[in-house]
């Protein structure tokens, strides 16, 4: 007799959790992973499932002390021989994040499958039964195996590096400026393209006073001054374009540098990678000539994941430099 196989299911919350509270007329979290489960039909036909109840939690209420908590449970799941794969229900407003966390601090050939919803239970096309069952889907595939952390919504398989949110309503909204690596098609997962390499960095230690900050038409040195007095360990810097910034806010980012504080520009585009491309007050060339730390064509929140994990692992800027630049994609 074959043996299913078995994929545990960690349980944190958001959309796909929630139902609408009539007496306040908004979604909360209510609904239990065993609840969500029993909608998901079939399910059992596919896989044995593990369910592990961590919380209830909205995205926006998740934080690195819980990550970290997460992780730990996902590595201890992952060591066991009758787990095939780990599925970790998230909020969608976030979960990117959390995907790019368990990424780069995560090794493991076993599938990791991080799944949400756009609607909730209480709305007509709740889509959270359909993306759990597509997420079994893939965490139970071979084709999955070695992938780093994949993010599965709407039938479609994108990697943590690379997806983001991109629309505050659509089933589709995770995408990733080079297309998903995969999709379920007739409960089979279908690849694509593959990964050339996925980076990760062994530490343990998160440093949190990583700020992220947006450039805007006008922009002056408040914000950076602001989060330097702070006591600031790390800046990301969301430039305009190859990643420019207005050249009002160039000495606060001088006196952040003397200081010690790693500064990385990332570009405020959807998509594209920052380059030394221009030499003017604020450029490109004029940053990295500073000492700005390029960081390829990550989104401002990525970026701020990957400096506080290279901040977590070393206080040595030639070596988070590194980090950077050993991004297959700067």
């Amino acid at each position: 007799m074959n043996m299913k196989p078995k994929v545990a299911i960690i349980f944190t919350g958001g959309t796909i959790s929630m139902t609408v509270d009539e007496k306040i007329g908004a979604a909360i979290p209510t609904l239990t992973g065993n609840q969500i489960l029993s909608m998901v039909s079939n399910i059992d036909k596919l896989a044995e499932i593990e369910t592990i109840e961590y919380s209830e939690l909205p995205g926006p209420h998740m934080t690195i002390d819980r990550l970290l908590e997460i992780r730990k449970i996902i590595n201890d799941l992952v060591l066991r021989k009758d787990i095939s794969g780990v599925i970790i229900t998230h909020g969608t407003d976030n979960l990117e994040e959390t995907a790019y966390f368990l990424d780069l601090t995560m090794q493991t050939s076993k599938p990791v499958v991080m799944v949400g919803a756009m609607r909730n239970s209480s709305e007509l096309g709740y889509d959270g039964p359909s993306n759990l069952a597509a997420a079994v889907c893939t965490a139970i595939s071979p084709k999955a195996r070695d992938k780093g952390v994949l993010v599965v919504l709407n039938n479609e398989v994108n990697i943590a590096r690379e997806v983001t949110k991109t629309n505050t309503l659509s089933l589709n909204t995770f995408q990733s400026p080079y297309g998903p690596i995969g999709s379920i098609d007739t409960n089979d997962l279908i690849i694509h393209r593959n990964i050339v390499s996925k980076q990760y960095i062994d530490t343990d230690i998160v440093e949190r006073k990583v700020y992220l900050i947006k450039s805007c038409f006008d922009m002056d040195d408040t914000l950076i001054n602001c989060v330097v007095a702070s006591g600031a360990k790390g800046i990301v810097i969301e430039g305009m374009g190859r990643g420019n910034i207005p050249p009002k806010a160039v000495d606060a980012i001088k006196e952040a540098l003397s200081l010690g504080v790693v500064v990385v520009i990332v570009s405020r585009c959807p998509s594209g990678r920052v380059m030394e491309s221009y030499g003017y007050k604020g450029g490109g060339k004029d940053l990295v000539d500073m000492g700005v730390i390029l960081g390829g064509d990550l989104t401002g929140q990525k970026a701020r994941i990957k400096l506080m994990v290279a901040l977590g692992k070393t206080n040595d800027q030639n070596i988070i430099r590194e980090i950077f630049e050993d991004d297959i994609y700067s």
